[in-house]
This record gives C-alpha cells, sequence and structure tokens, in this order.
C-alpha cells in the first residue's frame, strides 16, 4: 500500500455517532501521516468535525463534504436541493479513493459509498452484520466489496475501529493499550473561556430523541435541588419547543435554575468545557462532554451501557443500562463524588 492513499470515511449522523467514530482519524494519521482523509456527515454536525481539520497546528481531516439529507426529504421536488446533490456527488468523484469506511449500515450512507469516486482496487468496507440495539439495513451488503465481520455487542468506539482496521488490512486495535482520543489538545485548551453563565452550574441534558430513554421529571427536580443548595445554578438546555417546555417545568421547582437560549454545537464546547459537571442521558450532547472528558455523569434508562458509555476517562461514571434505570441515590452520589474532586 502506498503511503498516501486517498481515504473516505462515510459517517453521516447522529450527534453520537459521529463523536463514536471520530477516534479511527487519529489512528489513520499515526499509521498515514501522508494519506488524503475525507469525511462525509449531515451538515448539522459538520462542526463536531472542524477541530480536526487540517491546519497549522494539526493533520486530521482534509475535506469535510456536509451531505443535507436530512434537509432534501422535507422537500425532494425543490430544483435548489437537487443541485446541491449534483454538487456534492461533483465533489465526491474529484478524488479516487482507494479506502470506503463506512461504519454505520445504512442504506444512504451505503449509497453515498457508491457516489464516490473509486480507484481501481478500491476497497469499500462496512458491516457485514447488525450488532445489538443498533440500525442496520441488511442490503448494504451489496454495496460493499469487503464485509466486515462484527461481535453483536461491540462498543461504538469499538466498532468503527474494528470496521477500519479491516480495511486496511491492520490487527485489530486494544482499546486498553491504544485508547481512543477525540479531539487534538490544543483545542481543548482554546475551551476555557468564558460562558453565558455567571455561577458555576451544572448541565443536565434531560431530553432524548425516544422518551424511554428519559430520566424520571421527579429525580431530575430532587437531584436540582440537592446541587442547589451547594451554590451550584441548573442548566437544562433543549432542542425543539416540546423539551422546552419540559425545560420550564423543571426551573420552575428548582431554586436559581435557567432555561437558556437556543446553542449551536459550536457553543455547546466551551459551555460543556466549563461546566462543573455535566449529567444527561443517553444522547449526543451527554457524549460529547464525555468525549471531552469533563466531569459527566451519563444515565442510561433504556439503553445497554456497553454501546456507548465513556470508559476513557475517569472523569466519566456511567449509570444504570437496559431498562434499569439508576436511582436517585447513586446519581446523586456520583455527583457529590465527581464535585468534589473537581
Amino acid at each position: 500500500m502506498a503511503g498516501n492513499p486517498q481515504i473516505l470515511i462515510v459517517k453521516l449522523s447522529s450527534m453520537g455517532d459521529v463523536l463514536h467514530n471520530l477516534p479511527i482519524v487519529w489512528d489513520l494519521r499515526r499509521q498515514l501521516p501522508d494519506a488524503q482523509i475525507d469525511w462525509v456527515v449531515e451538515e448539522a454536525y459538520v462542526d463536531l468535525l472542524k477541530p480536526l481539520q487540517t491546519n497549522a497546528k494539526f493533520k486530521g481531516i482534509d475535506r469535510i463534504i456536509p451531505l443535507g439529507l436530512r434537509r432534501w426529504k422535507k422537500n425532494p421536488l425543490s430544483l435548489i436541493y437537487w443541485q446541491e446533490l449534483f454538487a456534492m456527488k461533483k465533489l465526491l468523484q474529484s478524488q479516487s479513493y482507494d479506502y470506503i469506511i463506512e461504519t454505520q449500515g445504512l442504506i444512504k450512507s451505503a449509497i453515498v459509498c457508491q457516489m464516490a469516486g473509486q480507484s481501481k482496487n478500491a476497497i469499500i468496507a462496512g458491516l457485514a452484520n447488525a450488532t445489538d440495539y443498533s440500525g442496520y439495513e441488511p442490503l448494504v451488503r451489496l454495496f460493499y466489496n469487503q464485509l466486515v465481520q462484527v461481535p453483536k455487542q461491540l462498543h461504538a468506539v469499538d466498532r468503527s475501529r474494528w470496521v477500519m482496521c479491516s480495511a486496511l488490512n491492520w490487527p485489530v486495535i486494544d482499546r486498553i493499550n491504544n485508547p481512543p482520543q477525540f479531539y487534538p489538545d490544543y483545542f481543548l485548551s482554546s475551551l476555557n473561556q468564558k460562558t453565558p453563565f455567571e455561577s458555576p452550574y451544572v448541565l443536565c441534558f434531560h431530553s432524548s430523541a425516544r422518551d424511554q430513554k428519559r430520566w424520571a421529571n421527579s429525580n431530575w427536580i430532587i437531584l436540582g435541588k440537592e446541587l442547589a443548595q451547594r451554590g451550584l445554578q441548573l442548566i437544562f438546555p433543549w432542542g425543539n419547543l416540546a423539551e422546552k417546555a419540559i425545560s420550564q417545568s423543571l426551573v420552575d421547582q428548582i431554586p436559581n435554575a435557567i432555561v437558556p437560549q437556543a446553542f449551536s454545537i459550536q457553543d455547546y464546547f466551551g459551555i460543556i468545557a466549563n461546566a462543573r459537571l455535566t449529567i444527561g442521558v443517553d444522547t449526543g450532547l451527554t457524549h460529547l462532554s464525555a468525549v471531552l472528558s469533563k466531569p459527566t455523569i451519563e444515565i442510561y434508562c433504556d439503553s445497554p451501557l456497553w454501546k456507548t458509555e465513556g470508559y476513557w476517562s475517569n472523569q466519566i461514571r456511567n449509570l444504570g443500562d437496559l431498562q434499569s434505570p439508576p436511582n436517585l441515590e447513586t446519581v446523586l452520589s456520583a455527583a457529590n463524588r465527581l464535585l468534589e474532586i473537581n
């Protein structure tokens, strides 16, 4: 294999999935420092990748190629959207990729793989099977020329690394000896900045796309009251109007708690980095706190712990499991311990 192959990563969404795919950029760069590495991602998550984009301080992702599929689906007959699609296809075909790595196992991702320019002996690697509790569409196997069989219970980070290693014919990476990296140190140090909040604060990500993942409102209220007594301000962010209404109902019962304005992903980097603590259910912004290795409590109520738990930092506490939400006392105890050491 040449020392500068052209590699395309296809991981479109969602926030947590994109975050847990980041370590393969570091893995590739360590072995192939001169490779061309591009990534196709849903436009809503471009900001998650920008800190890894190649610049004077860091060699990472050479091209971020945004995909507006979610927006296009809302009005598929729009001429503008079709023009954008063909422009993206032209961009994908401007390179002749030697390796195309698709770690999600969805038809939409597999189609993107086929749209990309390919060298004569290009490897298109993707999942040969589903992992438990993950979306997978078996027809994707028709789009790959290298099918990667993975264990049915495999952490999202490890699954991405497994597919990548198979594509490059490398030994599977040992998570113990080679813990995953996510963001560059220079970027992390830049996040120590002024935030919109004046008091020491705790971020509470109470909402998820699936209601079964939510922790009981009554628990959030009691937890909030306990932490407020320690002089901490409880912040309850939201992503849509329904979540905002729930946030408001919670802060109405917690002293000095607030419902903030809407924030962008770019805003959240600094807001999370400067929080005394982040407590959240199994959702993208909670995982962002974990990959930043900030004090984080991940609450699992109806999803398996093994799938996305933060295992790379002693600043992370993973509580609960599939259909087994943690009780209030367990979360409060974990919060107190993290606050004491930070």
